[in-house]
């Protein structure tokens, strides 16, 4: 039996460890604290077409594929462990002011033009769909095909897959990959990856997020995704269903320390899009390091003959998994999933084989 060695374990190693041990490899993920890392911090968002934009056409796609999935790898999930991941069923992007409109305008026509469905919403019809939304909005985006989950039920109901599956875990730090006994190795340490493939474009960008607590007596929640720009700065509410996942500020910074400064902007950033959100309990604030890569396109893909990487995916770790799975488990019997390739290694010459 051929033997894989997952290093890392969020959401996307635990995703693969679990399918290629349904597969019948023998696999081992290799994490300190599975799923403590960016995939517990996450938001949870799926949204390809909403963050659309012209010219990041490899992004759309790869993104727009991978939601595609979704619905399937949910489902099987949920039949494995009992999951019920999704939290809302649309995405609507909002405009407070003359030049986010024209954007999300920029966006519409772009995104269709590429074949996926995008509404424009008046205030009026915003203000119809989400009546908690605030006064100053003037135009909005809805994404009817976009999800959002639960990224931490995800992360609980990957490793008890996992486990079911016939995974083996182990919390032994790993330092070098040519070290692990393994016909095959995974690298999935996100942020960390550049440290155990040196030349990787791999970097931690810091993001802090908040979670928020529905109240007695509290204006309702949104039932979808929203998502806006307020003073330049991007900020989304994450429908859950005992509250908000506010997100999130963004800093090419490698701690993961909350400064005052990011709760501050995101708290006045979603009172802009929410103006009731002052009712709800602040919960938790938290910080994750994304992974990100020069061309916001994630590292999926061979290394070596021995190691395949699956990392890089910055703000989307979560959207990308299923198609990040189905390209491993490709890669993984020989025959590597066309639609992966603008995610490939290759395209940046100075990741080198080792």
């Amino acid at each position: 039996m051929t033997t894989v060695a997952v290093v890392g374990g969020g959401v996307i190693g635990l995703s693969i460890a679990w399918r290629a041990a349904r597969s019948g490899y023998s696999v081992t993920v290799h994490d300190p604290d599975p799923g403590a890392g960016a995939s517990w911090v996450a938001g949870g968002m799926l949204a390809p077409l909403s963050e659309g934009w012209p010219g990041e056409g490899h992004v759309l796609e790869l993104g727009a594929a991978s939601l595609h999935r979704w619905p399937g790898f949910a489902a099987l999930l949920r039949a494995e462990t009992g999951a019920d991941l999704v939290t809302s069923t649309a995405s609507m992007t909002v405009a407070l002011d003359a030049a986010d409109a024209a954007d999300l305008r920029t966006i519409a026509e772009w995104v269709q033009a590429q074949g996926h469905e995008m509404r424009v919403l008046s205030r009026a019809e915003v203000r119809e769909l989400e009546p908690s939304l605030g006064p100053r909005i003037r135009l909005g985006l809805l994404a009817s095909a976009e999800l959002s989950v639960d990224n931490r039920a995800l992360v609980v109901a990957l490793r008890g897959a996992a486990a079911g599956a016939g995974v083996r875990f182990s919390a032994a730090p790993v330092t070098d990959l040519a070290e692990l006994a393994a016909d095959r190795v995974v690298l999935a340490a996100g942020s960390a990856s550049s440290r155990l493939w040196p030349g990787l474009p791999v970097r931690p960008v810091k993001g802090e997020i908040l979670r928020l607590r529905m109240r007695p007596g509290a204006t309702p929640l949104p039932q979808r995704t929203i998502r806006g720009s307020v003073h330049g700065r991007p900020a989304y509410l994450v429908p859950r269903r005992d509250g908000l996942v506010v997100g999130a500020t963004q800093y090419e910074a490698a701690d993961t320390q909350v400064t005052v400064a990011g709760v501050r902007d995101l708290i006045a950033d979603a009172e802009a899009l929410l103006p009731a959100i002052g009712e709800y309990e602040l919960h938790e604030a938290s910080a994750g390091l994304r992974p990100m890569t020069p061309d916001n396109l994630p590292l999926v893909g061979r290394l070596s003959e021995r190691v395949i990487a699956a990392t890089g995916h910055g703000r989307n770790g979560v959207l990308l998994t299923p198609l990040t799975v189905d390209a491993v488990l490709a890669e993984l019997s020989e025959d590597p999933l066309i639609e992966a390739e603008p995610a490939s290694p290759r395209r940046f010459t100075e990741v080198s084989a080792q």
